[in-house]
């Protein structure tokens, strides 16, 4: 498996693309944007409009670039299927498109609700995550990657099993959030992420 360097760029294009709509709408923005909001969908957080426009876009784009060479850097990057590095692939452009086009449209006096909007996109990625995390195969990229799951594949496949269920019930959760914005689905899920771990070492501990 080698990178696709054709996908590459066009998807580090889709995550720079707000950059030419903030070029566009430059002397309309604030000076000071939004870009942070709390669970009553308030700001609390801004960002001077240069940063906004241009560095947000092009860290997303420098985590795209990073995120894609370590994971084809992997010895075991085959295990990991190419589904999921096709998820990999699309990501940050999904969420680059999708953040700042609420981040602008909030600027420029459109109502927007951000918490929805979060909800539902942390719910999508994680319904999918959840979806082909069971069928990757041990890596050390894509995954739990604990020396307990590294050291025994039967470990790998229970905890990834088990793993997987919880992050597309964690992404329904959040998608249900959408409507009512509370905060213990970030505490449900907290646990959900960290079960897989115990259930890993418990596995561990009966020789498995």
């Amino acid at each position: 498996m080698k990178i696709n360097k054709k996908l590459l760029v066009i998807t580090t294009i889709i995550i720079l693309l707000p950059v030419i709509i903030g070029i566009v709408f430059w002397e309309q923005l604030p000076a000071e944007m939004a870009t942070h909001w709390g669970n009553d969908n308030q700001p609390n957080g801004w960002t001077g409009k240069t940063m906004a426009v241009f560095g947000i876009p092009g860290i997303m784009a420098a985590l795209h670039i990073i995120c894609l060479f370590v994971t084809y850097a992997d010895p075991k990057k085959s295990n990991i299927g190419a589904k999921a590095i096709g998820i990999v692939y699309w990501i940050l452009p999904v969420v680059s498109i999708a953040v700042m086009s609420a981040t602008y449209a909030y600027a420029l006096g459109t109502k927007v609700n951000i918490g929805m909007l979060c909800c539902i996109l942390m719910g999508i990625i994680f319904i999918a995550l959840g979806n082909y995390l069971p069928k990757a195969k041990q890596n050390y990229t894509f995954g739990y990657k604990i020396p307990w799951t590294l050291n025994s594949e039967e470990n790998w496949n229970r905890t990834h099993r088990l793993a997987g269920w919880l992050m597309v019930i964690c992404g329904f959760a959040f998608i249900v959030n959408a409507f009512i914005l509370s905060e213990f689905v970030f505490v449900f899920c907290l646990a959900a992420a960290l079960a897989p771990m115990v259930y890993s070492y418990i596995l561990y501990k009966k020789g498995i």
